[in-house]
């Protein structure tokens, strides 16, 4: 049984009082493999009334507990069966998304994700029809998130799908040109998808999850950073690392309260807590600032990687500790829109996006929010796409792309998504073409190491 004790607790409410510590997102994870009707208009009408029958309680149970506890939950969420698998025998997928975003609305939640397909060795007929719905079903849906997996360890990367994700960005972004491509914040591309992340865009429950599962995602980069600022700059690095490793098993208890009261009140399965330091816009709640922290000018120096291998293996070893039920993605997310010191870094000139990908080796997931000039081809997102599914392969780790190719926005300008969401200024490109090398299409190979039967 969790249970606090008085230190504890005013340890947590100042956390939250003036370290920006929420609980980001209480997400519901539901099954749909008892929805799948005689045709597209009753699949539709069965997953309507699944996710309103079993979530439509999700929102205020989350606001009861935040109240009870005083701890702010920023999101409630519903995660779905992919979609590509749910519609294959009836075909009409654009019908599926309308009752995905009818049902969102209906019950009061901020997002729905798991429209979304696994295509991370081949595709099939009613997979390619799926991606080929993906820009018109999320440019007509308010609340629908999508995310595709093109690539793993065990498989290698389906790169005829990563050709195929670079047009579907591209398609989606003009679709949404008049929001600033704003569609392509609500899709990811993945290599080794995980089947319990809570967090947006890329949710959705895999089929060896249960019925109905609560995921909860805890962030906290502003209880690190006071953390490592109480500490001061001539501390050595294991002593940060310990500092970090507290400082996550406190913010992950927090996790583990909130998703167990959640899983009882809603007569769920509690699943995993994930304990991934989820940045905001907001001042103060910064994975950059963290780094910084840590002892570098600017995020984006010499030094950034190794500081945050660093921080990502504290904050796992912390959290672990904390709870018995750690999954998702966990780790620390660096989205340039979605935190200021990285919008900042990106503005002076110290954070490029090959320096990105070099961080991606060791963060929680990849490249993130990123917005790129409008005239970017469809063939250089899909090799930024197969370069992050790369590193995620060879080094069995997820890996992702949320890439935003600006409609008439160039190098310099800025696009405003508001929200959580922030604003992206607009990075340079290299602007040499791999054209060929996409166009190939075919698969990579598994790396040796994949074979450990």
């Amino acid at each position: 049984m969790l249970s606090f004790n008085k230190n504890e607790i005013l340890e947590t409410v100042r956390m939250i009082d003036s370290e920006n510590l929420d609980v980001r997102t209480i997400t519901m994870a539901l099954s749909l493999f008892d929805c799948v009707g005689r045709d597209a208009r009753e699949t539709a009408d069965l997953i309507y009334k699944k996710i309103v029958n079993r979530a439509g309680k999700l929102v205020s149970v989350g606001n009861e507990i935040a109240e009870q506890y005083g701890v702010p939950i920023v999101n409630k969420r519903v995660s779905v069966t992919p979609i590509s698998l749910i519609g294959a025998k009836c075909g009409n997928y654009r019908l599926l998304a309308e009752a995905l975003d009818k049902a969102a609305e209906e019950i009061g939640i901020d997002f729905i994700g798991g429209y979304s397909a696994l295509v991370h060795k081949g595709t099939t007929a009613y997979e390619k029809d799926f991606l080929e719905s993906i820009p018109e079903a999320i440019a007509s849906t308010r609340k629908v998130c999508s995310s595709v997996n093109v690539g793993s360890t065990r498989s290698g990367i389906n790169m005829d799908a990563v050709r195929q994700m670079g047009e579907t960005v591209k398609a989606l972004a003009a679709r949404t040109a008049d929001e600033g491509g704003l569609g392509c914040a609500k899709l990811v591309v993945f290599c080794n998808a995980v089947e319990d992340n809570p967090f947006m865009a890329g949710a959705f429950t895999g089929v060896g999850e249960g019925d109905a599962i609560i995921n909860v995602g805890v962030s906290g980069p502003g209880v690190v950073s006071c953390a490592l600022r109480k500490i001061g700059k001539q501390a050595d690095l294991l002593t940060v690392a310990e500092e970090i490793k507290r400082t996550a098993f406190k913010i992950t208890r927090v996790g583990q309260l909130v998703a167990s009261e959640a899983a009882k009140r809603l007569s769920a399965q509690f699943g995993i807590v994930d304990l991934s330091l989820a940045p905001t816009p907001k001042v103060g709640d910064s994975v950059a600032q963290i780094l910084e922290e840590m002892g570098l000018d600017s995020v984006g120096a010499a030094g950034t990687t190794a500081c945050l291998a660093i921080l990502n293996d504290a904050v796992k070893k912390g959290g672990v500790m904390a709870s018995s039920s750690v999954g998702g993605l966990s780790g620390a997310f660096i989205p340039v829109s979605e935190d200021a010191g990285m919008i900042r870094a990106v503005q002076k000139g110290a954070l490029s996006l090959e320096k990105l990908e070099a961080m991606t080796c060791v963060c929680s997931v990849g490249l993130d929010m990123i917005a790129v000039p409008g005239s970017t081809s469809a063939a250089t997102i899909s090799a930024i796409i197969a370069d992050e599914c790369a590193i995620g392969m060879v080094n069995n780790k997820t890996t992702a792309v949320r890439i935003i190719p600006a409609p008439g926005k160039e190098v310099g300008d800025e696009v405003e998504f508001g929200g959580l969401l922030g604003k992206a200024p607009v990075m340079p490109v290299n602007p040499y073409s791999a054209e060929t090398f996409i166009r190939r299409g075919g698969r990579v190979p598994a790396p040796i190491h994949s074979l450990k039967n």
